[in-house]
Order: structure tokens, then C-alpha cells, then sequence
């Protein structure tokens, strides 16, 4: 099995998942490489799926699970430079997965094995669902916004309704509030912000786990929010050649201090 991405792509997708799960199942097959898990709380869940049109060029003879410690590979991924080109290998009943470097110039390589781990990891099936509210927004004001409110709560409020998007929290040492309307950018569509809405939606999440998920920024100009009442959060960003990576959060109810 063989795949050459740049490295600085692998390094991003690992990066901002690796504070929610610490061993997780890489899934490849022709289709590409897909990874979802829980973290331990069983309050978020991760799913990304890096199609096979990502990587140049792409073989896999057979479906396979690689059970990797992402803070190993971590490690192992910050040995490269930004621009290097990341070929991983893996044999037929694979104990280690293999990772090789190669410089822009061809004139560096470096190779690296990381052990696999057996991991026995319930795949859940996620259900298609048609959300009340669908938001998309530049990543970078979605980080800003979730950094700021932290400031000041555990939790935020999201409310979306026809004239926009209003984010509320209220903590100990005071209050905040971000509200945003529906525009369009010409000259910067990535700094759109486009709401499609069939009814109101009110929910309320652990600000921890967004600021988390906003590691993801990085990787994508927008990011798309989904919700409905009484399910949970979508928080998805888009990467090249229809792959993504999505993050799921329930929702708070009450005075739920678990999150």
C-alpha cells in the first residue's frame, strides 16, 4: 500500500485530532484512508476521509485497519519538513506501518517505522441527517470567536435564525456575545458567511471541545456548522479532492457539567 501526500497535510489532520483520541484505526481501501473515534467521554467523535484522488499515486490490494498511537506519530510526522513528500507503506498483515520523507528535491530521505497497535474500535454508523440550520463561515473567525468566548465561559450558546448566527455565553466574571450576519465577499468568497435555514435552532456546547476542533483551522478557509434540536453538532472542514474532516459534539442539556 502506498501513498504520497504532502507531509504538512497528514501533519494537520493528526495535529488537530490528537488532543480528543489517542489510539485510533487508519482504514484504508481503494476509496482511500478513513479514520473515526470516539473520545473518552464519549462526548465528541471524529471522522475524516482522505479519498484515494488526495495521494499521487495510490495502491491498496486489500482492505486494512493500521492501529496507530497518534502522539507516536506525531512525533514521528514533526521529523519532516513542511514541503516533503510522505510515501507510507504498509505490508500484508503489517506489524509496523512505514514512513518515508523524500525532499522536494529528491536529494533527502528519511525513513521511519512507527509499531502498530490492535485496536479494537467499534465502528459507528453515523445517519445522514437533514439539519435545520447549515452555516458556513471563514474557519479563522470561528477560532477567534470560540478563543474568545472561553474567556469568560465553559459553554456557549449557539443561535441561528434567519437574521444570522449569534454566539452567547455567561460566566463567572461576565458575559459575551458574537453575532453575525449572512454576507458575501466577492473579492474573498472564503470570508462569506451563508446561512441556509428551515427553522431556528438554539443549542448549547462545551466551549472546550470547539476551541479543540478549531485546531482544524488551519486546514481549510471555512468551515460548515450543522445543527438541529436535539442532535449533534456538525463541525466540518473540507480538504482537497472531496475529502474532510468532521467532528460531531452533543449538545449540553441542563445543567450537564460532563463536557
Amino acid at each position: 500500500m502506498i501513498q504520497r501526500p504532502t507531509t504538512i497535510c497528514i501533519f494537520g489532520v493528526v495535529d488537530a485530532i490528537k488532543d480528543l483520541v489517542q489510539d485510533c484505526n487508519f482504514d484504508c481501501n481503494d476509496s482511500g484512508i478513513a479514520l473515526q473515534a470516539m473520545d473518552n467521554s464519549h462526548v465528541a467523535l471524529v471522522s475524516m476521509m482522505l479519498k484515494s484522488e488526495s495521494f499521487s499515486p495510490f495502491r491498496c490490494d486489500r482492505n486494512i485497519a493500521l492501529g496507530i498511537n497518534l502522539t507516536s506519530l506525531t512525533k514521528v510526522l514533526r521529523c519532516a519538513q513542511n514541503e516533503d513528500i510522505l510515501t507510507l507503506k504498509a505490508e500484508d498483515a503489517p506489524d509496523v506501518v512505514n514512513l518515508v520523507f523524500e525532499s522536494a528535491e529528491a536529494d533527502r530521505l528519511s525513513e521511519y517505522d512507527i509499531k502498530l497497535m490492535d485496536i479494537d474500535q467499534e465502528h459507528l454508523g453515523i445517519p445522514e441527517t437533514e439539519y435545520a440550520a447549515n452555516i458556513t463561515m471563514p474557519a479563522a473567525e470561528f477560532q477567534r470567536i470560540c478563543r474568545d468566548l472561553m474567556a469568560l465561559s465553559e459553554s456557549v450558546a449557539i443561535e441561528c435564525t434567519k437574521e444570522g448566527v449569534k454566539f452567547t455565553c455567561a460566566g463567572d466574571i461576565g458575559s459575551g456575545s458574537v453575532s453575525l450576519r449572512p454576507h458575501q465577499n466577492v473579492d474573498k468568497p472564503s470570508q462569506n458567511v451563508e446561512i441556509d435555514l428551515s427553522e431556528p435552532v438554539s443549542l448549547t456546547f462545551s466551549l472546550k471541545y470547539l476551541v479543540n476542533f478549531c485546531k482544524a483551522s488551519g486546514l481549510s478557509d471555512s468551515v460548515k456548522l450543522c445543527l438541529s434540536n436535539e442532535v449533534p453538532l456538525l463541525v466540518e472542514y473540507g480538504l482537497a479532492n472531496n475529502s474532510y474532516l468532521r467532528f460531531y459534539l452533543a449538545p449540553k442539556i441542563g445543567d450537564d457539567e460532563n463536557q
